[in-house]
């Protein structure tokens, strides 16, 4: 049968603790990369693209009102000629209620939305790459999705 019964089960024990160790250090790496992703999301939604310029309320003194951050506001500027399709709203992007992960990328790469339609102007249409387009997304759906769910292709 295979050796002594005493060295078989301390074999089996220390395979077992192999095991735990490697399954913990892999759920620790991907839990790493979702914080990484999610304050490189912030990072390119706060600093790079400005998201909040238009996504969130504004004070008299035009400073943004952090309570409210990415919940939607009024589009503050008008375009300078007549747009019949330029949206005067902003919808809430914060935890992209209604938004179903690859859609949300895919718009973030292309501009186009699940339904096929582009994004409405004063909505730039982004180029973001596919690893930049899963951390603004991971950002935003760890957000607090109050408020109105933000319209898809709107």
């Amino acid at each position: 049968m295979g050796g002594p019964p005493m060295k078989r089960n301390a074999c089996s024990f220390g395979f077992g603790i192999l095991l735990c160790l490697a399954i913990t250090s892999i759920s620790l790496a991907q839990s790493a990369g979702g914080s990484a992703d999610i304050a490189r999301g912030k990072y390119l939604v706060e600093q790079v693209s400005l998201c909040g310029d238009c996504h969130t309320p504004h004070n008299e003194k035009g400073e943004p009102i952090q309570a409210q951050l990415l919940k939607g506001a009024t589009v503050p500027y008008k375009p300078a000629v007549p747009t019949p399709v330029f949206a005067d709203k902003a919808p809430n992007i914060a935890g992209l209620r209604g938004w179903e992960e690859a859609d949300a990328i895919k718009f973030f790469m292309t501009g186009i939305a699940y339904n096929d339609l582009p994004a409405r102007p004063p909505m730039p249409q982004y180029r973001f790459s596919k690893e930049d387009a899963a951390a603004v997304t991971a950002y935003l759906k760890s957000l607090s999705p109050a408020g109105k769910p933000a319209a898809q292709g709107k």
